[in-house]
């Protein structure tokens, strides 16, 4: 019999979403306390790419953003072909088209995350288990 893995003690891990990381940049006080607490308990905050896509604008104006992304707290996470297969799966199951959001779901079902959004009801439409924390 293996041994067992546990997790690292502190808070679960955390996918952020446009609404999160747009929250971050307006200094939002509860998405940048999010961010000190992971930061404080050596967790990493993922994103999918296609957030970043939908958020991004010009760098010199988004400091704030382009300073968290860069840092080592964020790992920006690439949408390869199966996950943008598994994206387009779900959307067709739940007759959605956001592909983004779609990414963020997997990602979190896949970490077992929770998932700070603006808007949780756009996520548990593509999956009702999602824990979500909004922002």
């Amino acid at each position: 019999m293996g041994t067992r893995r546990s997790r690292p003690v502190g808070p679960p891990e955390v996918v952020l979403d446009s609404g999160a990381l747009i929250a971050f940049e307006r200094n939002d006080k509860k998405v940048r306390t999010l961010v000190e607490l992971a930061y404080q308990h050596g967790r990493t905050l993922h994103v999918p790419a296609g957030v970043v896509a939908q958020v991004w604008r010009d760098g010199r104006t988004q400091a704030r953003l382009a300073r968290l992304l860069g840092s080592n707290l964020v790992v920006v996470r690439a949408l390869d072909r199966a996950e943008a297969q598994a994206a387009g799966v779900v959307c067709g199951q739940s007759r959605q088209d956001d592909v983004v959001d779609a990414s963020v779901v997997l990602l979190a079902r896949h970490l077992r995350a929770r998932v700070v959004t603006s808007d949780p009801d756009d996520l548990q439409v593509l999956d009702p288990t999602i824990e979500c924390i909004r922002c």
